[in-house]
């Protein structure tokens, strides 16, 4: 398995307020995170890097004893999400000048074939498998429910005015629920991680071929990706993890 991950304070911010973590060459597992925070002067920062470091080190710690049923390693990515929550929740309340931060987060695990997902706000995990990309996580917004009511198309979602207005993130509340699921991860796939930084400014058709065509090399391709997002504007923050099977 190859994997490269890169993240970039975009074009228009005065701070990087994402966090990412990919497995350092002692680790055993495959373990990815991607947090996109928010809040005022550095809030974000801090609930995002609060965010990666309480997740990392529960799932690093409680793994070997969940590794051998799929249930307990969803519900260890599951309690890691709900207690990170919590922690970033009630630092908040210490804190004036952390008062209402928070951040998206998105957790994969890569496991005997599968992969194992937790997330909650609007950064994004794709799978690349056979010529065909699909989202695989939901987003957790405004705009995402009208989509799944009917109300407007996913073609009208992208430029909708509330895009960026969510209905869940880490840190806001005292209790969350996060989406956990687990897909296949087979020979020859892709997975991309993303915040919207990367998904705002480049169509994923366009994603799509810059990964296929350069997905020996995940290193240059993330930078390409980055650069690219930065050229179609670089509004936010951009963070990329991409995870290759091969």
């Amino acid at each position: 398995m190859q994997y490269y991950g890169l993240t970039d304070i975009g074009m228009q911010r005065k701070e990087n307020q994402d966090r990412i973590y990919v497995p350092k060459d002692s680790d055993i597992l495959g373990l990815f995170i991607v947090a996109d925070g928010m809040g005022g002067a550095n809030a974000g920062g801090v609930a995002s890097s609060m965010a990666v470091e309480y997740i990392k080190e529960s799932i690093l710690d409680g793994f070997e004893e969940a590794k051998n049923d799929r249930t307990l390693i969803e519900e260890l990515i599951k309690k890691s999400i709900v207690n990170a929550n919590k922690y970033i929740y009630e630092k908040s309340l210490l804190n004036p000048e952390y008062s209402g931060m928070g951040t998206t987060v998105i957790v994969a695990v890569t496991y005997k074939n599968k992969v194992f997902i937790g997330h909650v706000g609007d950064s994004r995990i794709y799978r690349i498998r056979k010529h065909i990309i699909r989202q695989l996580t939901k987003d957790h917004s405004y705009v995402q429910t009208l989509v799944q009511s009917g109300v407007i198309t996913k073609d009208e979602a992208e430029n909708h005015p509330q895009k960026n207005v969510l209905t869940k993130v880490l840190g806001c509340e005292k209790d969350i629920v996060p989406d956990v699921m687990v897909k296949g991860f087979l020979k020859e796939d892709i997975l991309l991680m993303c915040t919207d930084g990367l998904t705002n400014m480049i169509r994923i058709r366009e994603i799509y071929d810059m990964i296929t065509l350069n997905k020996n090399n995940l290193n240059d391709t993330c930078t390409k990706l980055i650069k690219q997002a930065k050229k179609n504007g670089g509004y936010d923050n951009i963070s990329v993890i991409l995870i290759y099977n091969d």
